[in-house]
């Protein structure tokens, strides 16, 4: 049996399907690899696929992915009921139920198979904890890009706040960049109404990236679908409105507050250390930092700074 595994084993996962079944041979399973290169790694591995009754089967609750399309279900529930399930959904034993499973990967086959009528499924059993279970519903949805933007940033988002990763280490984790997993997340502080837009696919990731840090995202997202614009116009519209600057209300409290030389000193100080422009508004003793960027770039640089003081994991 496989040691538990560690921080640097559980970065293997990024690596593709065949790493949901052990430490294999990366070039025998991509996400896109056929029946029996699975069959094969689980062979390595001391697994066999087993014929289980469907209702022995369980939805996990955590799957990062939300939306399922009813005309795919039904086109591969119709290639199911011709051929059969041809790659076992990957399992482990359902937590507080016993005698029946939870499933790990291959939710959209299951949910296909009881479309076609399927009384059994082949599956694979493993003992996974809840965090593997969430990485590699990430990763296997990640690779098959079959998750929506907002769908990807609430499966990193839990895997920070519940299980502690930071940033690098969900990118490493999933085989992407640090500053794609940063633009993500990013998305998630958007409007309820931009959110939506979003995920039904009227506005695309860099449509909502473009916008997320402007003063008025939900009237910038209206402007972008009315007037159906790229992402490069939407780039230019939201850089035009910052450069117009926040609410008149905010203008004028700025404006109006007065300036003392300690203040003053501290905002060059911390401009200096940073490179970017940096306002300190206090008010007896209470208020906030405001850090001034002209990109995202410049964006990334900020977190990356402030996390790499954070724990690692």
């Amino acid at each position: 049996m496989a040691d538990a595994p560690t921080p640097t084993s559980r970065r293997g996962l990024g690596r593709g399907l065949s790493a949901l079944l052990g430490e294999t041979d990366p070039a025998l399973v991509t996400s896109a690899a056929p029946a029996a290169a699975v069959a094969e790694v689980a062979a390595a591995e001391g697994l066999t696929a087993r014929q289980t009754p469907i209702e022995l089967l369980r939805r996990n609750p955590d799957q990062p992915r939300r939306s399922f399309n009813d005309e795919e279900l039904d086109e591969l529930a119709a290639s199911i009921r011709e051929k059969g399930i041809l790659q076992p959904i990957l399992v482990r034993p359902a937590p507080g139920a016993p005698g029946e499973f939870q499933i790990v990967a291959g939710e959209r086959r299951w949910r296909a198979a009881q479309k076609a009528g399927l009384h059994e499924v082949p599956i694979l059993v493993r003992a996974f904890d809840d965090l593997d279970v969430l990485e590699i519903g990430i990763i296997e949805n990640v690779q098959r890009a079959d998750l929506n933007p907002l769908e990807e940033a609430m499966g990193y988002r839990t895997l920070i706040d519940r299980f502690g990763r930071t940033q690098d280490a969900v990118a490493t984790t999933v085989g992407k960049s640090r500053s794609h997993v940063a633009n993500l997340l990013r998305l998630l502080n958007l409007p309820a109404s931009v959110r939506d837009h979003l995920a039904e696919g009227r506005l695309t990731a860099g449509h909502a990236r473009a916008i997320a840090t402007a003063p008025d995202p939900e009237a910038l997202s209206d402007a972008i679908i009315r007037q159906g614009l790229s992402v490069r116009q939407a780039e230019d519209l939201a850089r035009k409105s910052l450069e117009r600057g926040p609410t008149r209300k905010s203008s004028k409290s700025r404006a109006g507050a007065p300036r003392d030389a300690d203040t003053a000193a501290l905002e060059h100080d911390l401009s200096e250390a940073l490179g970017l422009e940096v306002r300190v508004e206090d008010r007896d003793g209470v208020g906030e930092v405001r850090i001034l960027y002209q990109d995202l770039e410049q964006l990334d640089e900020i977190c990356r700074r402030l996390q790499s003081r954070a724990p690692t994991v």
